[in-house]
């Protein structure tokens, strides 16, 4: 018998895994619960699917932590992204007023350029450049292509000039290739 640390009553236990939003939470404090009602680890592994080793992995962290323990606690791993301060995404719309350094249109490749030399860094991440444009409800603004019979006559012959034309087929459009076995076929109907 697993012997389960005096965090929190049966009952509190018990109350803590109906009423646990996230399923990770509700699973960890059913194995504590079951545990804490004086079932073994083989029992308690057959009914919620997880191998014994694990229960005492968790059954060991809520003895040392508590309920804090409990829960799927890889939301807490990480942070928000550091480069993204409210100064500058306050200076963004600013600067994107006015064309990037070399010409075009802003992508996020060239808005993390533009960080990095704000925040004084060799470079940061392009993706990094496209959540600073969410983040500030920016999007690419392209104009669409106009008709094109709405061209010039100078603007049509411009483009002939510079579309690049397939270069003429030679042959049938259709290969045929003798059978290897056999007599000679021809796919031609007669």
């Amino acid at each position: 018998m697993a012997r389960v640390a005096g965090h929190l009553s049966v009952e509190d236990l018990e109350a803590g895994f109906r009423s646990a939003r996230d399923p990770t939470a509700m699973r960890h404090f059913q194995v504590i619960w079951l545990l804490a009602r004086g079932h073994t680890i083989a029992d308690v592994a057959a009914v919620t699917s997880f191998v014994p080793r694990w229960i005492e992995q968790l059954l060991a962290r809520y003895n040392a932590h508590g309920p804090e323990a409990l829960g799927d606690l890889r939301r807490r791993n990480g942070s928000a992204p550091s480069v993204l301060r409210p100064e500058l995404l306050a200076r963004l719309p600013e600067r994107l007023a006015t064309p990037p350094s070399d010409g075009g249109l802003w992508t996020g490749p060239k808005v993390a350029r533009w960080m990095a030399g704000e925040l004084g860094l060799a470079a940061v991440l392009p993706q990094r450049g496209w959540e600073a444009l969410k983040a500030i409800g920016w999007s690419v603004q392209k104009p669409r292509p106009r008709h094109p019979a709405s061209a010039t006559p100078e603007e049509r012959e411009a483009f002939k000039k510079s579309w690049n034309r397939p270069s003429p087929r030679s042959g049938p459009s259709t290969r045929t290739r003798q059978s290897k076995s056999g007599r000679p076929t021809s796919t031609a109907s007669g």
